[in-house]
C-alpha cells in the first residue's frame, strides 16, 4: 500500500490539469526512498532496538496518512469527472512491452551487480546498499524536470557499457576498489538511460497508472530472474553479463563518427558484410584467450580490434551486443564458462561456492564469493592434516584436541558451518560428532563430490543436521552438547542472530555445565570481539581469546585466526588451556566501553566495522 501510494499522488496531482504535469513527483519520491535507505543502516538501526523501530514505524505511518488525507482534500470537487470526454489513445501491447522490458534490466542489473560485487570481487559490509541507493537516484535523473543531466547520461551510455561491460566476467580481486566502482558506475549508467528512455515514451496523463503497473511488473520480473530464476539455472553469476547485453540492446544508440554511419548506408557496404563482424569478433576473442599466456601487445591487440569493431558498430544494436559479448568472453569469459563444464562450481540461494586445485600450494580449495572455506592438502600422508583456519595451533584446533581430557573418551562434539569439513579430522574413536549446516549445496559438497575425504576418512558417522543452527540447536536434548564449535562468521554476511544474548542462552541450554563454546570471529571488515565480550558479561560465561598467527615454517595451509573460548566454568577453561598446552596463550576479553551487545531486539555492525569512528 505504501508503494503504490507513490503513483497514486501523481494521478491526484494530475486531475487538476491547471498544475501541470505530474512526472517529476516521482524523481522525488525515489530521492525521498535513497534517504530512507541510507537512514536504516547509518541512523535507525544502530540508535532504536526493535521495539522502536516498530513504534516508530507506527507513528510514521499515521504521519503518512495524514498526509495522504491532506493531498486528497486538496483536489478540487470539479476535478474529478466519472467519464472524461477525451482520452489519449491506448499504447499498444508492443509499448507495454517495452516499457516492462526497460524496466527489468535496470532492476535484474541492480541485484546481479551485488552478487557480482560480493562474489568475484569483494564482500563488505553493507555493500548492497551501493547499487540500490543508485538504482534508487537513477529515477530521480531519468524523470526529473531538467533533462540535462539524464541526456548526457544517455549520450555516452554505449562507451560506457562497452568500456564498462567488458569486465561483466573478471575477476576483481587484485583490484577490488577499482572494479567496484567500474561495475557501479556501469549500473547507475544503465538505469539511468533505460529509466530516461521510459520518461520519453510515458504515454499521457489520463494513461499514468497504466504505465506505472508496466514499470512494476518490470521490476518484479527482473528481480524474479536475479533471484529466483538465475540460482536454479546458473552455476556463477550469469546473470550478470546477460542484462548487460540487454541493455546494450535497449539503450538509444547513435554513432559518434557520423562518418561510420555513411559507411553502413553505402550501397559498398553489404549486409552481409555487417553480420560477419560478430564472428570476426568471436573469433578474435577466442585467440585473446589463447594468447593470454602470450607476450601482452599480442592480447591487446585482439582486445583492441574487438572494441573498435563495437565503436564502428554503435547504432546497429545487434551488432554493437555481439561484438560487446565477444569482448566479454576474451575478458574472462571463456575460463568461467570452463569452469562451469569442469563441474567445479555450485550455487544455491546462499551464494556460489568453487572448488579450484592450487598446484602451487598442492591442495583443493573451496571458496564462497571471495571467502576461503577450506582447503584439503594433495600431498601424501598430509590429506588429512586440518588446514586454514583449523590447524592445530588454532584455537579450536588446542581445544578439541583437548576434548579426551576434559570429557573423556566418549566426547559429544557439535559444529556450526560444515565447509569441507576439515574439523572432522579431530574426531576420535568413541567421540559423538555432529555437523549444523544451513546449505545443501554445502552438504553435497563436502560428502559426495570427491574433492573433499575430511568427513569420510575422518568422521564417516557424523551426523549431518540441515537447518538454521540456532533453531536446530535448539531441540538438541539440553546439556547433551560437551563442545560447541560455531564457524559462521569469517564472510560479509554475519549471521547476527547467531551472536545475540538469546542465541547463547540457546548455547549454554544444549551444552553440559561444564561444557565449552567456542566461536571463530575472523573477519577482514568486522571486530567482532566486543560482542562476544558483551554476551560473555550479560550470560555470566567466562572468556578467553586466542589469536593465532602461522610461522615461517609452516607449509602454507596455515590461516591466521581468531578463536573465542566460553564457559560456564573458569575451571572447565583452565584445564582446557593447561591440557593443550597452550595457558599462556590466551587472553582474557575486554568489553568495549559503552558497546551494549547483540540481542534479538538491538544489533547493528556499523560500531563493529574496522576502521569506523564513532
Amino acid at each position: 500500500i505504501i508503494s503504490a501510494q507513490a503513483p497514486l499522488m501523481q494521478r491526484w496531482y494530475a486531475l487538476e490539469t491547471s498544475r501541470g504535469e505530474p512526472w517529476a513527483h516521482y524523481a522525488a519520491s525515489n530521492l525521498g526512498s535513497f534517504a530512507g535507505l541510507l537512514s536504516y543502516p547509518l541512523i535507525v538501526e544502530p540508535l532504536f532496538t526493535l521495539d522502536q523501530q516498530s513504534r516508530l514505524w507506527t507513528a510514521g505511518f499515521i504521519l503518512l496518512v495524514a498526509l495522504v488525507v491532506g493531498c486528497a482534500l486538496t483536489i478540487p470537487a470539479g476535478a474529478v469527472k466519472p467519464a472524461p470526454a477525451e482520452r489519449s489513445h491506448p499504447p499498444s501491447r508492443r509499448r507495454v512491452l517495452h516499457w516492462i522490458a526497460l524496466a527489468a534490466v535496470p532492476s535484474g542489473l541492480m541485484l546481479s551487480t551485488t552478487t557480482h560485487l560480493t562474489t568475484d570481487i569483494v564482500a563488505m559490509p553493507l555493500l548492497w546498499a551501493l547499487p540500490l541507493g543508485l538504482y534508487l537516484l537513477s529515477f530521480t535523473i531519468a524523470f526529473a524536470r531538467r533533462r540535462g543531466l539524464a541526456n548526457f547520461v544517455t549520450f555516452i551510455a554505449p562507451l560506457i557499457i562497452l568500456a564498462a561491460g567488458a569486465f561483466a566476467f573478471a575477476s576483481g580481486t587484485h583490484r577490488p576498489l577499482f572494479a567496484a566502482t567500474v561495475g557501479l558506475g556501469l549500473l547507475f549508467v544503465v538505469a539511468v538511460t533505460l529509466h530516461a528512455e521510459m520518461y520519453r515514451l510515458r504515454p499521457q496523463v489520463d494513461r499514468l497508472t497504466g504505465f506505472y503497473l508496466a514499470l512494476s511488473v518490470g521490476g518484479v520480473l527482473g528481480g524474479a530472474f536475479c533471484a529466483i530464476a538465475a540460482p536454479i539455472l546458473f552455476d556463477w553469476a550469469y546473470e550478470h553479463p546477460l542484462l548487460i547485453l540487454a541493455a546494450a540492446l535497449l539503450i538509444p544508440q547513435q554513432n559518434y563518427v557520423p562518418a561510420f554511419d555513411r559507411i553502413w548506408a553505402s550501397p559498398i557496404w553489404s549486409p552481409r558484410l555487417g553480420l560477419w563482424l560478430p564472428v570476426l569478433a568471436l573469433l578474435l576473442s577466442v585467440v585473446d584467450t589463447a594468447w593470454s599466456d602470450a607476450p601482452s601487445a599480442l592480447a591487446l591487440g585482439a582486445s583492441g580490434i574487438i572494441a573498435r569493431t563495437a565503436l564502428f558498430s554503435i547504432g546497429r544494436l545487434w551488432v554493437f551486443a555481439a561484438c560487446l559479448a565477444a569482448l566479454m568472453m576474451s575478458y574472462g569469459g571463456w575460463s568461467t564458462l570452463k569452469l562451469s563444464l569442469t563441474d567445479v562450481r555450485t550455487r544455491s540461494y546462499f551464494g556460489i561456492y568453487t572448488v579450484a586445485s592450487t598446484s602451487e600450494r598442492d591442495a583443493i580449495t573451496l571458496t564462497h564469493g571471495t571467502t576461503l572455506h577450506g582447503l584439503q592438502n594433495s600431498r601424501p600422508g598430509k590429506r588429512l592434516e586440518p588446514t586454514t583456519y583449523y590447524v592445530r595451533g588454532s584455537g579450536v584446533g588446542l581445544a578439541l584436541a583437548a576434548a579426551p581430557a576434559l570429557y573423556g573418551s566418549d566426547a559429544n562434539i557439535g559444529i556450526v558451518g560444515l565447509g569441507t569439513g576439515t574439523l572432522a579430522c579431530y574426531a576420535q574413536p568413541g567421540q559423538r560428532w555432529r555437523f549444523f549446516e544451513i546449505d545443501p549445496a554445502v552438504v553435497r559438497i563436502a560428502t559426495e563430490s570427491g574433492y573433499f575425504t575430511f568427513l569420510r576418512d575422518c568422521a564417516p558417522q557424523a551426523a549431518i543436521i540441515l537447518g538454521d543452527a540456532r533453531l536446530t540447536i535448539a531441540r538438541e536434548p539440553a546439556g547433551t552438547l560437551d563442545m560447541l564449535a560455531i564457524d559462521a562468521f569469517s564472510s560479509d554476511s554475519v549471521p547476527m542472530h547467531l551472536l545475540t544474548r538469546e542465541a547463547f542462552r540457546v548455547y549454554a541450554q544444549a551444552l553440559q555445565p561444564d561444557g565449552i563454546l567456542l566461536v571463530h570471529i575472523s573477519n577482514r571488515y568486522l571486530d567482532l570481539e566486543p560482542v562476544l565480550a558483551a554476551a560473555a558479561r550479560q550470560g555470566g560465561w567466562e572468556a578467553a581469546l586466542f589469536e593465532y598467527r602461522p610461522d615461517e615454517e609452516e607449509d602454507g595451509h596455515a590461516t591466521a585466526s581468531v578463536w573465542v573460548a566460553l564457559s560456564k566454568s573458569r575451571d572447565a577453561l583452565d584445564t582446557m588451556m593447561i591440557a593443550s598446552g597452550s595457558n599462556g596463550y590466551w587472553q582474557d576479553l575486554e568489553p568495549r566501553p559503552g558497546f551494549p551487545g547483540w540481542s534479538d531486539d538491538y544489533a547493528s555492525i556499523l560500531p563493529l566495522i574496522e576502521g569506523w569512528t564513532e
